[in-house]
């Protein structure tokens, strides 16, 4: 009798190896090709992945990439204008925390796809003034500094992170591999997190004046959301720290510490649409703005071929 149980057991196993042998190559490669399929979706993110790493590391340590961790760049054009914040201690404390984040999503991206390097990116002052000047329509006097102060920088880092969160949403659904979904998942997260966060200290300071402009915070991130909404030319995605009623939770609060559709579940942005506001111009076809050269991989370049004559 123990001899037959031990014959039934080793050739279970046997035919067990077997199946494993004869079905794990078909999963591996099934695997791979969904992967393939994922590449442009997943490489995509890189764009705003190294703006936040190389704007964190800049505005906390006064120095980016090149200098904390070069390989990741990848040889790509150090960014233009970027420079320390005057920060306090906090304030600076968390923003180091999100620029060394930043550099955990770069490598966790490449570890799945092969990626490609760091784009030109223009970090000046100018810059982020042109965006704030566009979002109300006129020069301000004088011009936005983001790196003068922590209202300043707080509002600056409103402009770009948000954006990068509502793409993780967009993509997650069209990823076909658990990998991609995985990783993606995972990215989205971290990214929500700092962007609550952002938005979480903004909220404290709503009402507070952002000098020497007389308008509040709160101005600030509405006309912000209204020229994000205005660019990526595709309905309503993004809101402000303040808004109405009807559009508020359950349209019950005007308080926004959080963005969200009327289920309270974030917006969703396409790579089209993501460009669109990066570059300032609202069309993905024509590059400007923190990306005078336009985004890099696959997508972004097909998008910048599409607009040439």
């Amino acid at each position: 009798m123990l001899s037959f149980s031990t014959t039934t057991i080793t050739s279970r196993m046997i035919i067990t190896t077997l199946l494993l042998f004869l079905f794990t190559p078909t999963l591996v490669s099934s695997e791979c090709e969904l992967l393939k399929y994922d590449t442009n979706l997943l490489e995509f993110p890189l764009n705003l992945e190294y703006f936040e790493a190389e704007y964190f590391l800049y505005g906390s340590m006064g120095k980016g990439l090149d200098s904390v961790e070069p390989n990741i760049a990848a040889g790509g054009p150090p960014p233009v204008g970027a420079k320390q914040a005057n920060l306090s201690p906090v304030i600076k404390d968390i923003i180091t925390q999100f620029a060394y984040q930043e550099i955990g999503h770069l490598r966790a991206i490449k570890k799945v796809v092969e990626g490609f390097a760091r784009p030109l990116l223009n970090l000046s002052s100018e810059s982020f003034a042109t965006v704030i000047n566009d979002a109300f329509g006129k020069p301000l006097s004088p011009p936005f500094d983001p790196y003068a102060n922590d209202i300043n920088y707080l509002i600056s880092c409103y402009v770009i992170p948000y954006v990068g969160l509502t793409g993780y949403v967009g993509t997650n659904p069209k990823l076909q591999s658990p990998v991609s979904r995985k990783l993606v998942a995972g990215l989205l997260g971290v990214e929500s997190g700092q962007d609550a966060v952002i938005r979480s200290l903004l909220y404290e300071r709503a009402k507070e004046k952002v000098v020497p402009y007389g308008m509040s915070v709160s101005e600030f991130t509405d006309k912000i959301s209204q020229l994000r909404n205005k660019l990526g030319n595709n309905g309503l995605k993004d809101e402000g720290l303040k808004v109405s009623t009807d559009i508020g939770a359950e349209k019950k609060i005007q308080g926004n510490i959080l963005a969200g559709d009327k289920d309270s579940l974030a917006y969703d942005r396409s790579p089209r649409e993501i460009l669109r506001i990066v570059y300032g111009t609202g069309k993905e076809q024509v590059p400007g703005g923190f990306y005078p050269n336009g985004g890099n991989g696959a997508l972004a370049k097909r998008y910048l071929k599409s607009g040439k004559k």
